[in-house]
């Protein structure tokens, strides 16, 4: 029997340790692009580290809830100081930054929101869990994270998500179909030089 509840705690241990390599990917990964500012490569790599993390986050959704030991969450520290990594986001996406989602598709409302922003917000969430994790508290990292995965970083991972692809759609099939447009234009006025055929 204690072998089973040992193999059982060993398991949860594991999960935890593995969720908090994700996270902390995403936010080295997230600082990174920030810092570098490059915005053509930089929506490339959200649209990457954006999925990677939901596959964190749809874990931890599957499981039953965690529980925390304690009624109020322990005092980890302050959070990290995220404004500029916000500000440097904003620049870098510029006219793709605002964009529109629906929070709840049951209540279809519009919200405006911008992708800094949200991304700013699900790093402040994740690296919440992320300290508690490496204080030594996986109970209360598990219960966090899945917490604010349900409540926040989830959907606004998953709006930010379906913004990017967006961007990449339009870069991509736009830029074709703009493409296309001028081949037949010019093939049009090499067309029209031709002399026509005699009968």
């Amino acid at each position: 029997m204690t072998d089973q509840v040992d193999t059982v705690e060993f398991d949860r241990e594991g999960f935890a340790v593995q969720i908090a390599d994700q996270v902390e990917s995403f936010l080295l990964v997230l600082r990174a692009i920030a810092r570098e500012g490059n915005g053509a490569q930089a929506i490339s790599l959200l649209l990457l580290e954006i999925s990677q993390v939901l596959l964190a986050g749809a874990r931890l959704g599957a499981q039953l809830d965690f529980t925390p030991r304690e009624e109020y969450q322990p005092d980890v520290g302050p959070e990290p100081d995220i404004d500029d990594l916000r500000m440097r986001l904003a620049e870098m996406l510029d006219s793709v930054d605002t964009y529109s989602f629906v929070f709840d598709p049951y209540l279809p409302d519009v919200v405006q929101s911008q992708l800094s922003d949200d991304l700013a917000s699900i790093a402040v969430d994740l690296d919440n869990g992320l300290r508690h994790f490496k204080s030594g508290d996986v109970e209360e990292a598990l219960w966090w994270w899945q917490f604010s995965y349900v409540n926040n970083w989830g959907n606004l991972a998953g709006a930010a998500l379906n913004a990017l692809l967006t961007v990449v759609a339009h870069d991509r099939f736009d830029t074709d179909f703009d493409a296309t447009v001028q081949a037949l234009a010019v093939a049009d006025e090499m067309l029209e030089g031709t002399p026509a055929a005699q009968p």
